[in-house]
């Protein structure tokens, strides 16, 4: 059996019960537990499920995998949470963006919040975030660029090694980062495995970083590592997040801001 059409059964056994383990795929196809593994690093990568430990998941299933990661929750549940907090912070980081600048806009409910108030300005916005080309695909003053990639449904997000890709070839002057949690020791982490190498892509295509965190962030939850407070230029969060923590990014150079 040829790779291609063994991942296309992979995904197609996952999507069906929305998990299944290592064990099962490699005794449904006959092939090596070995061999099974390396194709759901490549289908996690290429956004086509979510790789755990010991298998992997349906995007979007909502279920709990092993290893502690917490899934998510869809794109129109979590836009209507903590909605004053995300306000204040898109309000502030909006204002961080010059006329002129290209700024990559990433995954999340707060970014398309920014996107709104950049209309009507001399800006290039990159992104991969679906509600950030709802917001802004009428502006005649905006430059768009919509990144390629696998589309997840249920964050409206396009994820992969396409997204990637694209990533490699661009050159921003600031990105504005979303997550999932901020640690005590200022770890800044995220939830989910298909989307990490795409943050972690937009960190690297951007001069400066400029993390959104409301207070309900800290410490928020996630597992995997997108960067740290001190790798960070401007935490734009509110005024319940905790001194101990944000002081990390001060300490280091960085600035921060309560809105």
């Amino acid at each position: 059996m040829i790779s291609s059409e063994r991942r296309r059964r992979i995904v197609t056994a996952v999507h069906a019960d929305g998990a299944a383990s290592v064990r099962r795929l490699a005794e449904q196809l006959q092939v090596s537990e070995s061999t099974i593994r390396r194709d759901l690093e490549h289908l996690d990568r290429d956004g086509e499920l979510l790789r755990t430990y010991g298998g992997a998941l349906a995007p979007g299933t909502g279920q709990r995998p092993a290893g502690g990661d917490t899934g998510e929750s869809p794109f129109a549940v979590e836009r209507e949470q903590h909605v004053d907090l995300k306000e204040r912070v898109a309000e502030r980081a909006a204002d961080l963006v010059r006329d002129g600048d290209v700024v990559v806009l990433d995954i999340g409910t707060t970014t398309p919040l920014v996107a709104r108030r950049l209309r009507g300005r001399d800006v290039t916005v990159i992104t991969s975030n679906l509600g950030v080309l709802d917001e802004l695909r009428g502006d005649e003053a905006v430059r768009l660029v919509v990144l390629g990639g696998v589309l997840r449904r249920n964050y409206q997000t396009l994820v992969g090694s396409l997204t990637e890709a694209a990533l490699r070839q661009v050159n921003a002057d600031l990105v504005l980062l979303s997550c999932t949690g901020v640690k005590a020791n200022g770890r800044v982490v995220d939830n989910m495995a298909v989307e990490t190498p795409v943050k972690q892509a937009m960190i690297e295509a951007a001069e400066r970083c400029v993390l959104l965190a409301t207070e309900v962030k800290f410490p928020g939850q996630g597992s995997y590592r997108l960067c740290s407070l001190t790798d960070v230029d401007v935490l734009v969060t509110t005024d319940g997040a905790p001194e101990t923590t944000t002081n990390l990014c001060r300490e280091a150079g960085g600035k921060v801001i309560r809105a």
